[in-house]
């Protein structure tokens, strides 16, 4: 049975990453197309994500400590990567850019339903691990920012604004 779980895991673990890789090169692409921060602060998250589920695909069949370790190099990447995220904003509100909305919100609404997929995904194993636990809140997470993203789109398309 036990067996069986981390299959599953396993397998599910790999569909997530790939689709977070996918978003995160997305990301990068509409968001330096569209010259906006959020996008590319999304693809940094994405880009981390993706390091935390290869991170517990590793830690899946190592040991509790293990498991515990690779939680915690998780969190510590979310740290560096959200020092980058602002850095990049400060960067583009002294330097100014000219974010376009739509682009913004067009790559939010595709990237909210794959985080859904995601969501789904992991919220059908059964007793899922720390690190398991750990991807789901990280979906959820980020289908939270797609949905601020929509937002902040739609209020620079409507405002013509960068902020």
């Amino acid at each position: 049975m036990a067996a069986r779980q981390d299959s599953m895991e396993r397998r599910t673990l790999w569909i997530v990453l790939a689709l977070n890789i996918g978003l995160a090169v997305a990301f990068f692409a509409t968001g330096a197309f569209g010259d906006s921060s959020a996008l590319i602060a999304n693809g940094l998250d994405n880009l981390s994500d993706s390091f935390v589920y290869a991170i517990s695909l590793f830690a899946l069949s190592r040991s509790a400590k293990w498991k515990r370790g690779a939680a915690n190099v998780s969190g510590g990447l979310l740290i560096l990567f959200a020092a980058g995220i602002l850095y990049d904003a400060w960067r583009r509100y002294i330097g100014g850019s000219d974010p376009l909305g739509t682009i913004m919100i067009a790559m939010a609404l595709i990237a909210a339903a794959i985080n859904a997929v995601c969501v789904w995904l992991l919220a059908k194993l059964k007793n899922p691990n720390v690190n398991i636990r750990a991807a789901n809140t990280f979906s959820y997470n980020d289908f939270a920012a797609n949905l601020g993203i929509v937002v902040a789109g739609g209020l620079v398309a409507w405002l013509g604004t960068n902020w």
